[in-house]
C-alpha cells in the first residue's frame, strides 16, 4: 500500500512501466518521475504538454542522458503526476547518503531517485513512498571524485 513511487527518467521505459502497472493496481497512487537538471527534456515536456527532444544533455547520471521517445511519451504525459528536477550535487549528496546510512553503492543515475525523495516535501498523507534505486555500474575513481564534491 504506497503513497508514491519515485523512478529515475532517462528515455522513460523504466518510469513508463511502473506508471502503467502501479496505476492499474492503485489509480490514487503518486507517480513521480526523478530527473537530472542537464537533461530535463521530462520535465520541459510535461510542462509544455507536447514532446520536448534534449539537445546536449549534461549530467553526472549518464544512464539518464537519452532522451523520452515516442512510445514513452504519451505514458508519462497520461499517467505520471510530476517531474521532479534534481541537480547534480543533489545526486552526489544523495549517492552519499546512501553509503553511510543503507551501505549501498549505487550509481548518479541510481540515485536519482532518493535525490528526489530527499528534496521533496511530502504532505502527512503521503507517508508511504518508495524509491527505484538502480544501478550500481560506478567505479572506485569516480566515486572518489563525485565525494570530493560533496
Amino acid at each position: 500500500d504506497l503513497d508514491v513511487i519515485i523512478a529515475p527518467v532517462g528515455g522513460g521505459g523504466l518510469l513508463s512501466g511502473i506508471a502503467i502497472a502501479a496505476k492499474a493496481l492503485n489509480p490514487a497512487i503518486r507517480i513521480v518521475g526523478a530527473e537530472p537538471a542537464g537533461a530535463d527534456d521530462a520535465f520541459q515536456s510535461k510542462r509544455a504538454g507536447k514532446l520536448i527532444p534534449q539537445t546536449s544533455p549534461t549530467t553526472i547520471a549518464d544512464g539518464l542522458l537519452t532522451s523520452l521517445g515516442d512510445l514513452t511519451w504519451p505514458v508519462i504525459r497520461d499517467l505520471v503526476d510530476e517531474i521532479v528536477v534534481v541537480d547534480d550535487r543533489q545526486i552526489a549528496n544523495a549517492m552519499k547518503l546512501m553509503m553511510e546510512r543503507a551501505k549501498l553503492l549505487i550509481e548518479p543515475s541510481g540515485a536519482t531517485a532518493y535525490a528526489a525523495a530527499v528534496k521533496m516535501d511530502f504532505e502527512a498523507e503521503h507517508t508511504r513512498v518508495a524509491c527505484v534505486i538502480s544501478g550500481g555500474n560506478i567505479n572506485l575513481s569516480r566515486i572518489s571524485e563525485l565525494m570530493a564534491s560533496c
